[in-house]
């Protein structure tokens, strides 16, 4: 089973030795939006106008999907709006718990519990297969930083990247001030595949647009 988009942006997001998520307060936004592309692909929902509909509730064969699709479908009913940033808001700290949980059950990370000054409990996942990061990395630096041909979901993960403002657990050696604007330019200049180029296109400005509203509300 391949990873899926939102697993492949929390592996990039831990730490290999801490087992701790870099950029955290970030990652819930773009990894909710990665879950709902990915249910995009597969035919379950919708995207367009700024608004969400779940048009399948069979399941994908994909735990992490599933849930969410699901939750999603039960959200959405009886609504008459059905703003994207709404959903990605009210899920993403669910959904970075689903991925964490999901790569355990791969068996890419495990789980490891305790807790800080005896009081406040904590959770890491310490990397067990380092193979797929690897080859996610590899995959990301030919796109962005050697300008090669990627395929239309690599191109997908290094939008909703761009758009959580998440340079950092991409390029982790790289000054933001040399990727951010390849990263930019590739998104713009990647011509994916149009069944997918509006999903890609309305997440991403759904995703920067939470992330504005975010940084708005926290001045």
């Amino acid at each position: 089973m391949a990873v899926t988009l939102p697993e492949e942006m929390m592996l990039l997001s831990l730490d290999d030795e801490s087992g701790q998520a870099k950029d955290g307060l970030m990652l819930g936004l773009p990894l909710s939006g990665a879950i709902v592309l990915e249910l995009a692909f597969a035919g379950r929902v919708t995207l367009a106008d700024g608004q969400v509909r779940v048009v399948d509730t069979r399941p994908t064969g994909v735990e992490l999907l599933d849930g969410r699709l699901a939750a999603l479908a039960a959200w959405t009913e009886g609504r008459r709006r059905t703003k994207i940033g709404d959903w990605l808001m009210k899920d993403q700290r669910t959904s970075v718990r689903a991925a964490e949980e999901s790569l355990c059950r791969r068996g890419l990370v495990t789980e490891e519990k305790h807790k800080v000054l005896g009081l406040i409990p904590v959770r890491r996942y310490p990397e067990v297969d380092g193979s797929v990061e690897r080859e996610l990395r590899e995959r990301l630096t030919d796109a962005v930083l050697r300008g090669e041909e990627a395929d239309d979901r690599t191109a997908a993960l290094i939008a909703l990247l761009q758009a959580g403002l998440l340079h950092r657990i991409a390029f982790p050696g790289v000054p933001r001030r040399e990727v951010e604007p390849r990263m930019k330019a590739f998104t713009e200049g990647h011509g994916v595949a149009e069944s997918i180029r509006a999903a890609v296109g309305a997440m991403y400005a759904a995703v920067a647009a939470a992330m504005v509203a975010t940084a708005a509300g926290a001045v």
